[in-house]
């Protein structure tokens, strides 16, 4: 509850007339700060009642891309009986207040406001909550109250059509593979057996050896498998204009455009980043991101790739990659690295170079550089981009699948 200037006001002067009334026995002084105080008493107690209001939203659409259109639709219920009086509304949008009218919402009505959530720029923008103001008939007092939660609005960054995507790596059908995509050739391990699966891929010796019934993995150790590493430091894009690192934007397109190209040719991709991993906002996500299912994500991992390349941001390690370059050596998620960063990790190639005995096709990409790369640079094949659309147009270039 906040007490504006005129209740300030009348409340020092009620206090100044009943002590000068009581002091020098002026009655009449006595009962004007006795009514000054009754009115400021009265005017909390209006504006604290909380009116019964209900708050729905629906966003159209709730995930876009960068730059494309969305609208947020807020509609405000009278729930009450008596009628809401005086009543100020203002709702978030990300940085930004949207007035909403409800000054005379009668009970049972409602009204509904539509405006448009901007989305020029990478991210996840949170819209709410409604704030309505209660003030008294004298404007002594006004109490703020919000309703209803904040529900996100998924920018994502925007996709470069790539026309073309890595064939493949020619390796032994003994090599190892650490996912199991079902039904190709290449016997990889068993598992117990579950409703739904083929019985034809019940291997019964092993079942009556074990008393249970248990299925083939097979593995196709001819499928290209993508790993992307999204360079997500500070130390790595130190350039701003106006507060963005543009270098950062060009990388998460870069890194968009990439998997959305794997998941339309249906092969498997793990995003990774540098350091640590985004989180969604409290609220709830809603349904799931269209065009992102069928992608890999990291087990575990409630997020598609594109809602968590809207979620990234940058953080301030510098010592991130030679951890992540250690797991990506242990664990071998794939056959195809696509490292992608900013001026500021060039100093940090090395790493990635030291991983070519593991993943037989490394590419970089750097963006934002205001000089090339070295060519050779860590024997690795380096992209100079200036933005994810260079990148995209330079890919079949440089790709040596």
């Amino acid at each position: 509850m906040g007490i504006t200037a005129r209740g300030v006001g009348l409340l020092v002067a009620a206090v100044v007339l009943l002590a000068v009334g009581f002091r020098f026995a002026y009655p009449e002084l006595t009962l004007l700060g006795a009514a000054a105080g009754a009115a400021v008493g009265y005017a909390a107690l209006v504006a604290a009642w909380r009116p019964r209001l209900t708050v729905t939203r629906h966003a159209d659409p709730d995930r876009v891309a960068r730059g494309e259109p969305a609208s947020m639709t807020l509609t405000v219920r009278n729930v009450g009986r008596l009628r809401s009086a005086n009543l100020l509304a203002e709702d978030r949008c990300g940085d930004r207040g949207v007035p909403v009218p409800v000054l005379r919402l009668r009970p049972g009505r409602d009204t509904e406001v539509r405006y448009d959530v901007p989305t020029h720029r990478r991210g996840v923008v949170p819209v709410g909550p409604l704030r309505v103001t209660r003030r008294d008939p004298l404007g002594l007092v006004a109490l703020a109250r919000p309703y209803g939660t904040v529900v996100p609005v998924w920018v994502y960054p925007r996709v470069h059509p790539l026309t073309a995507v890595p064939r493949g790596a020619g390796r032994s059908l003994d090599g190892r593979v650490d996912g199991v995509p079902h039904g190709s050739i290449t016997f990889d391990s068993l598992r117990e057996y579950v409703v739904g699966d083929e019985l034809r891929r019940v291997h019964w010796r092993t079942s009556a050896r074990v008393g249970e019934l248990m299925v083939r993995e097979n593995v196709d150790t001819s499928l290209p498998r993508l790993v992307v590493l999204l360079d997500n430091r500070a130390v790595a894009h130190p350039w701003r204009v106006g507060g963005v690192a543009e270098s950062f934007e060009s990388a998460c397109e870069a890194a968009a455009s990439v998997v959305t190209a794997a998941h339309r040719a249906d092969l498997p991709v793990v995003l990774l980043f540098a350091d640590g991993e985004p989180t969604a906002p409290g609220a709830a996500t809603g349904s799931a991101a269209p065009g992102t299912h069928g992608e890999q994500t990291d087990v575990g991992t409630a997020l598609g790739p594109l809602d968590r390349l809207a979620a990234a941001d940058l953080s301030d390690s510098d010592e991130a990659i030679r951890g992540v370059a250690s797991r990506l050596r242990q664990d071998r998620l794939g056959d195809t690295l696509v490292f992608l960063t900013g001026p500021g990790g060039r100093d940090d190639l090395g790493h990635v170079g030291a991983l070519r005995g593991a993943y037989p096709s490394v590419v970089v990409g750097v963006f934002g550089a205001a000089e090339p790369t070295p060519p050779g640079a860590a024997g690795l094949v380096v992209v100079d981009a200036a933005d994810g659309a260079q990148f995209a147009a330079e890919w079949d270039g440089v790709r040596r699948w």
